[in-house]
């Protein structure tokens, strides 16, 4: 018996065994299936994907040689139909008459920021500064050996196709990862690619190439032309931007960025389709900062208020500075309601502070305006800059010298942020000061259902309610809505 319970165990172990190798062999049977298959599977989808994109290059491709159309400029439009005053009025200081509650001017915290990542150049094609930090790039084989060759329309396409088939994705992915990190707006993301542009290749038609092939498949609204030979990159937008070439393709206004305030091109060959998903238009609002590099440097704005001279030291981040003097002219919207840098508001509020907490809200206010009125230097765009350029409120800061709409923009963001009421701008043929929606007395101007009341941040020593007196019985052209900390 003993004997049999024994070989009855050494059988049961025998079967055992066998089965747990049969289920084995049949898991690992099933286990390299699953694993066949989903390689089957994976592979089909790159193939599919890979088959989607193929078509949707090789269709636009086949568009490409097709005959282009001659395409006439438009006339580019400028902000102001009359040049602004080269000298500007000025009136006998006024005390302002004590209105309101007393001002207690709150100050946030300076806001805390990740440091912007940069990309390792190490073993990269190309590497390059962008407002204080360096960036590396990996080019694809084949956008290194695509060319504009001929330099007809066979060219554009024999570029295009020499892109297409590269590895473009990864380059892809890295530009997105580093607008990110950098926040960038549209036209952050335009500059860092026609940076990129330019250091990867050879000469400014190959350049205008690829930032056109990169744009299509980041989905940017873009088209290419011709002109004496060479290409010309146009950028959709919805609103106007000023004095810069541009032409419509099926009543869409293209731009072309690089030629602004540089004068027309004059007829361009080109093509009505857009590249298949690529449809988003330019867009130069900027409602929040990029996030860049510190390169903080200080000064002192300095004016006098009924023999009393007052001191404001700010400072303020010059790469920032360095961004915004590359901006084209957009509409006064980008600008009115554009921010300033976290730390350079902290400065300004904080000496501000010190001179208009405790007083009536009609005197805090009036000594702000006085403060924008006198510590800048009164200076034509076309005299400064050789052009006409609206600044940002961050600019009108750092340079001394300014014009009306530039003062415009600077008090209307400081009365908003110090004192959370709602203003305007308000523009003339040839000027532009701002209304304020406050109780209080003298020149108005109505929007709408509501009167504002003038306060003119050009008109040296004026107080809140008067207008220069050219203006005083003119109707203004528009208004410019500033968004209130409510919208």
């Amino acid at each position: 018996m003993q004997q049999n319970r024994v070989g009855e165990q050494k059988l049961y172990r025998l079967l055992g065994r066998f089965s747990l190798i049969l289920f084995v062999g049949f898991t690992a049977l099933n286990a390299e299936q699953s694993f066949k298959n989903f390689k089957d599977y994976k592979k089909s989808q790159i193939q599919s994907f890979q088959t989607y994109k193929d078509e949707r290059d090789t269709a636009f491709s086949n568009y490409l040689k097709q005959e282009w159309q001659a395409y006439n400029a438009l006339a580019p439009v400028s902000l102001y139909e009359t040049p602004k005053p080269v000298e500007i009025d000025s009136t006998k200081p006024q005390e302002m008459e004590p209105v309101g509650p007393k001002i207690v001017i709150a100050i946030k915290e300076d806001e805390k920021r990740e440091e912007p990542i940069v990309s390792s150049t190490e073993r990269k094609d190309i590497s390059f500064d962008f407002y204080g930090s360096t960036l590396g790039f990996n080019i694809p084989s084949g956008i290194k050996n695509a060319n504009f060759s001929p330099a007809t329309q066979a060219g554009i396409a024999n570029f295009f196709n020499s892109a297409a088939s590269s590895e473009y994705e990864t380059l892809l992915l890295e530009i997105e990862k580093i607008s990110k990190s950098m926040n960038l707006n549209d036209w952050g993301v335009y500059l860092l690619v026609t940076k990129l542009s330019d250091k990867a290749t050879t000469n400014q038609d190959n350049s205008k190439l690829l930032s056109w092939f990169l744009f299509n498949k980041m989905g940017y609204a873009v088209k290419i032309g011709l002109a004496d030979n060479h290409t010309v990159l146009m950028h959709h937008s919805q609103k106007i931007i000023y004095s810069t070439p541009n032409y419509s393709f099926e009543n869409k206004k293209y731009y072309v960025v690089s030629n602004y305030a540089k004068g027309n091109l004059g007829k361009v060959y080109s093509y009505k389709q857009e590249y298949q998903g690529a449809t988003k238009a330019l867009d130069l609002s900027l409602e929040t900062l990029p996030n860049f590099k510190e390169k903080r440097e200080s000064k002192s704005l300095t004016f006098s208020q009924f023999g009393i001279i007052y001191n404001i030291p700010i400072t303020y981040n010059k790469n920032l500075i360095d961004f915004m003097a590359t901006y084209p002219q957009a509409d006064y919207e980008t600008f009115f309601n554009a921010p300033l840098d976290s730390k350079t508001y902290a400065d300004l509020a904080t000496e501000l502070k010190k001179h208009i907490d405790g007083k009536k809200a009609s005197e805090a206010i009036n000594f702000v305006l006085n403060f924008v009125q006198k510590s800048f230097k009164y200076e034509q765009d076309n005299r400064q800059f050789g052009r006409e350029k609206v600044m940002f409120a961050q600019e009108t800061l750092y340079f001394d010298k300014s014009d009306c709409e530039d003062r415009a923009v600077l008090f209307a963001y400081l009365v908003k942020e110090l004192f959370d009421i709602n203003v305007l701008g308000v523009k003339y043929k040839d000027h532009m000061a701002t209304a304020l929606y406050i109780p209080l007395d003298g020149d108005k101007i109505t929007a709408g259902s509501r009167n504002f009341v003038i306060a003119d941040p050009t008109y040296i020593d004026a107080t809140i309610g008067m207008s220069m007196p050219k203006y005083r019985s003119l109707q203004p052209q528009s208004y410019i809505v500033v968004k209130n900390n409510k919208s």
